[in-house]
C-alpha cells in the first residue's frame, strides 16, 4: 500500500478528460490530479489476511470454462492475433460468470507460436477484458500441455493458500505464425543498426546479397531428430501395429460425438461465437468410414503409412480458458463447483535415444498419478485423451495393455488393462474440434468438469501429449 494515504486507482471513465491527464499514471499524477482519476478504497485481501504458512492445502474447484469456436488454420481467424483470440475466450469467460470488474489472483496462459509482440501476451490480454487492471498474469509454454500445464499452476497457487482464484488457459495460431528474416540478413540488419556514420551504413547495406534475403518460418519438426510430430508418430504406430482402420474408426467417432453435442446444445455454455463462427468449422458431422477410406496416407511410408488427414489433427486457431477457485471463493461469488481437480502428473521420455516414442510420455505419467493417487485405470467414468493424432491414442491405450511394456518400462507386476471405450472422448476430442496447441487444454477440462457435473459424481482422466516428449494427465472428480 502507498503509506502516504488511501490507495487510489484509475477511474473506469477518463475518456472526457483526456486532454487534461497525463498519458500514464503514476503515484504522483494520482494524488495531484483528481480532476482525472477517482480514488477507490482497496481493503486487505483475504490473501494478505491469511498466515504464511497453511495448515493443509485446499481443494481447487473447477467452476466453467470457455473457448472460442476453434477453426482450421488460414479460415476465419486468419488475421485473428494471439490476444486477440485470448482477449475474447476471457472476455466471454467474465461475462458468463460475473466477472465484470473482479480482481482474480491470477490469470496463467500462453501460446506455443508467439511473435516478439506478445512477449506480455498474457498480461495484456488481461488488460484488454473487463477484468479488474489489478489482475496479474503470467504466460506458460509448454508446446500442447500449455493449456493443462497453466491450470495446474494455478491450481497450486489456489491449493496453497496463495490466491483464491485464477484462470488458466492458452491460445494459439497457426494463420499469424512469426516469420523471421534469414540469419544473415538479421546480423547485417543489427550491424546497419549500430553503424555510426552513413558511409558506414552505405558499406553495410552494399554488402547485402540476394542470397541473404530469406526468411525463417517456423518448422514442425523435432529440432534434435529433424523428424515431425505425424512422422515421428507413423514409427509408434508401425511398431504398436496400429491399423488404418482402427484409425479411421477413432477419428469418425470424434466428429460423431462432437457433432451430437452441438445439436444437443452441450456446448452452448461453453463456447463464445467469435469472428463469424459458433461451432469449430474443422468439424465434419458427415464423417464416415467409408470417405476415410479413400484418402491417401501423409505420413509414413511402406508399411507405416496409416496416418491420413483425417485421422491426425489438423493446424488450427483458439483459444480456451478454465475458471477456478477455492471452495469458499465460489460460495462468496454465488458459484457452483463443477468438478475438483484432485491430482496431476507430467512425464518426459528420451524419444531421440531411449527408443521412446514421441508422443508416449502419458503413457509413463498416468500410472504414475494412479500409483499415487491409489486408483486404477479402471476408476474412472470419463477418459478425455486428447487426439494429437488417432494413432496416438490407439499406441498409448495398447502400451498400458502390454504386459512386456507394463513390466520393464513402468516397473509394473501387471498390465494397466484396458479402458472401457464408450466412455472415451464421449463429447468429441482434437480430431473433430482442431487442436490450437495451447488451447486444448483449456478444452478438455472444461468439457470433463461439465461432464462429471452432469454426472453428480465420479472421476475423469484427462491426458495430453506434447511435442519434446512430454506429457500432462491430470485427475478430475466429484
Amino acid at each position: 500500500m502507498f503509506s502516504g494515504g488511501p490507495s487510489v486507482v484509475p477511474s473506469r471513465n477518463v475518456t472526457s478528460a483526456v486532454t487534461q491527464c497525463p498519458s500514464f499514471v503514476t503515484w504522483h499524477s494520482l494524488r495531484s490530479n483528481p480532476r482525472c482519476y477517482a480514488p477507490v478504497l482497496f481493503p486487505p485481501s483475504a490473501d494478505q489476511e491469511r498466515p504464511l504458512m497453511q495448515d493443509k492445502t485446499r481443494r481447487v474447484a473447477i467452476l466453467g470454462g470457455n473457448r472460442i469456436p476453434f477453426a482450421r488454420s488460414n479460415s476465419v481467424y486468419a488475421t485473428a492475433s494471439n490476444q486477440e483470440m485470448l482477449t475474447a475466450a476471457l472476455d466471454g469467460l467474465v461475462a458468463r460468470f460475473n466477472l465484470e470488474g473482479e480482481r482474480l489472483g491470477e490469470v496463467a496462459a500462453g501460446a506455443v507460436l508467439k511473435h516478439s509482440r506478445d512477449f506480455n501476451l498474457t498480461r495484456e490480454a488481461v488488460l484488454s477484458t473487463r477484468l479488474a487492471a489489478e489482475t496479474p498474469a503470467v504466460d506458460i509454454q509448454q508446446a500442447c500441455g500449455t493449456g493443462l500445464q497453466a491450470i495446474i499452476y494455478v491450481a497450486n497457487k489456489i491449493a496453497l493458500g496463495q490466491i483464491d482464484s485464477g484462470v488458466g488457459g492458452g491460445t494459439d495460431t497457426t494463420s499469424d505464425a512469426p516469420i523471421a528474416i534469414g540469419e544473415k540478413l538479421r546480423k547485417k540488419l543489427i550491424k546497419l543498426n549500430n553503424a555510426k556514420t552513413n558511409a558506414d551504413r552505405v558499406k553495410i547495406l552494399a554488402s547485402i546479397r540476394p542470397g541473404d534475403i530469406s526468411l525463417a518460418i517456423p518448422s514442425n519438426g523435432e529440432p534434435r531428430t529433424g523428424l515431425s510430430m505425424g512422422e515421428h508418430q507413423a514409427l509408434t504406430a508401425l511398431e504398436w501395429q496400429i491399423t488404418r482402420e482402427a484409425q479411421d474408426e477413432l477419428a469418425v467417432n470424434s466428429h460423431h460425438n462432437l457433432a451430437a453435442s452441438y445439436e444437443a446444445g452441450w456446448q452452448d455454455d461453453l463456447i463464445t461465437p467469435f469472428n463469424g463462427i459458433d461451432r469449430d468449422n474443422n468439424l465434419r458431422a458427415d464423417s464416415n468410414i467409408e470417405k476415410l477410406a479413400t484418402l491417401k496416407p501423409v505420413f509414413g511410408k511402406g508399411e507405416a503409412a496409416t496416418m491420413t488427414a483425417a485421422n491426425s489433427t489438423p493446424l488450427t486457431d483458439g483459444a480456451s480458458v478454465v475458471l477456478l477457485g477455492s471452495e469458499e471463493w465460489a460460495k462468496e461469488h454465488g458459484l457452483k463447483p463443477l468438478a475438483y481437480l484432485a491430482d496431476y502428473e507430467t512425464a518426459a521420455v528420451d524419444f531421440v535415444h531411449g527408443g521412446e516414442g514421441l508422443l508416449m510420455a502419458p503413457a509413463y505419467a498416468v500410472p504414475r498419478m494412479l500409483a499415487r493417487a491409489g486408483l486404477t485405470l479402471q476408476d474412472f467414468d470419463f477418459y478425455e485423451i486428447h487426439e494429437a493424432f488417432a494413432s496416438q491414442v490407439l499406441s498409448t491405450l495398447k502400451a498400458w495393455e502390454d504386459p512386456i511394456f507394463c513390466k520393464e518400462r513402468l516397473g509394473l507386476d501387471a498390465p494397466l488393462g484396458s479402458i472401457d471405450r464408450s466412455k472415451l472422448n464421449v463429447k468429441g476430442s482434437s480430431l473433430a474440434a482442431g487442436h490450437p496447441f495451447a488451447a486444448t487444454g483449456g478444452r478438455i477440462v472444461a468439457n470433463a468438469a461439465k461432464l462429471l457435473d452432469e454426472k453428480g459424481s465420479g472421476r475423469a482422466l484427462i491426458s495430453v501429449c506434447a511435442a519434446g516428449g512430454q506429457g500432462v494427465v491430470a485427475i478430475l472428480e466429484r
